[in-house]
């Protein structure tokens, strides 16, 4: 009998690796959904007995779909498939009636130990006719730069979370392609707000070469102090440790995170505060003005119930992006 499943992803990259990763001789209609409210009609439609479920979507978020699953009394077996690795995602998917939790990227031995686990799919003992695994969609550049960054952004978020024992809302990540004038006048923007503080940090490797910039919100200090349990005054020198700290944790697991799935590995120059020793123009002036385009990937951050917001630009220069598509293709094929 054949089994029906959705895959409900708003990445055509992840919905390409999951469809992938499902055992090759087993007899399945598979159908696919690009947020949670498609999601959640294909359901009502009787198309997803078993549901791959993403946390991250615009429209209706995973957790929105399992509340709604819920609701409606919906009779699906969901397995969340998601790069937001924190335990606390994990605790709040279980409890919301998700069977597990697999992390991206997804690969073919995750969802047979899920299976075995569950009982949910045997060999079979004859042969059947099987529809082909391959998702009849085109992966452009920007959603494989975009999954890529989703998988890094949960990395740092989960190491975060563990230092700090919270839960980080994460976003889905933005990915654009700036002309230099535009990216200037973004950048100008940030600049002219005082209440933020930043850290640069230049990377390259494997013909990947850019900048990470984080953009720290100055109302977060204190909170962070509190989350860390300092009591003493937080004077200038104590932000100026804090602010690399989070720097440090924010752009090294998100490189990492990006380097490991590239399969490149990134040598780190030596991180700058911005607002001390460079001004955003002058950087520019150093690093960004020979570039024509920039590749840049925008992530914010922000802690539940916390005041502590911070934003993540990766920049990286127009010589880059040959090289980044060519490992995005071979991941894609």
């Amino acid at each position: 009998m054949t089994t029906s499943v959705l895959i409900c992803d708003d990445s055509s990259l992840a919905r390409k690796q999951m469809a992938r990763s499902l055992p090759s001789d087993w007899d399945v209609d598979v159908s696919f959904a690009e947020n949670g409210l498609l999601g959640l009609k294909a359901l009502k439609e009787g198309k997803g007995e078993i549901l791959f479920l993403d946390l991250n979507m615009p429209e209706m978020d995973g957790y929105e779909v399992l509340n709604a699953i819920r609701e409606n009394e919906l009779s699906t077996l969901v397995v969340v498939v998601s790069g937001d690795i924190q335990p606390e995602a994990y605790q709040r998917v279980i409890s919301m009636g998700a069977l597990d939790f697999v992390k991206k990227p997804v690969d073919a031995r995750q969802i047979q130990d899920i299976f075995h686990k569950y009982g949910i799919y045997a060999k079979p003992t004859i042969d059947n006719p099987v529809k082909s695994r391959e998702a009849d969609f085109e992966v452009k550049y920007e959603d494989g730069y975009q999954e890529i960054a989703n998988v890094a952004m949960g990395r740092a978020a989960d190491l975060l979370a563990r230092l700090l024992n919270v839960f980080v809302i994460l976003p889905i990540p933005n990915v654009n392609m700036f002309e230099n004038s535009e990216l200037r006048m973004a950048l100008r923007d940030i600049a002219d707000n005082d209440s933020v503080s930043g850290v640069c940090q230049g990377f390259i490797g494997s013909g990947i070469a850019g900048e990470a910039l984080l953009i720290f919100n100055d109302s977060s200090f204190e909170d962070i102090a509190e989350l860390i349990k300092y009591d003493g005054k937080i004077d200038d020198s104590v932000q100026l440790e804090l602010l690399m700290d989070i720097s440090s944790i924010l752009i090294g697991a998100c490189l990492k995170g990006i380097a490991d799935q590239l399969d490149v590995n990134f040598s780190q120059g030596h991180p700058v505060v911005i607002d001390r020793h460079v001004k955003v123009n002058d950087l520019l002036n150093q690093n960004v003005s020979q570039w024509k385009q920039t590749l840049a990937i925008e992530i914010a951050y922000k802690i539940e119930n916390k005041r502590i917001n911070c934003e993540l630009l990766l920049l990286f220069t127009e010589d880059s992006i040959p090289s980044l598509n060519q490992r995005i293709s071979y991941i894609v094929d």
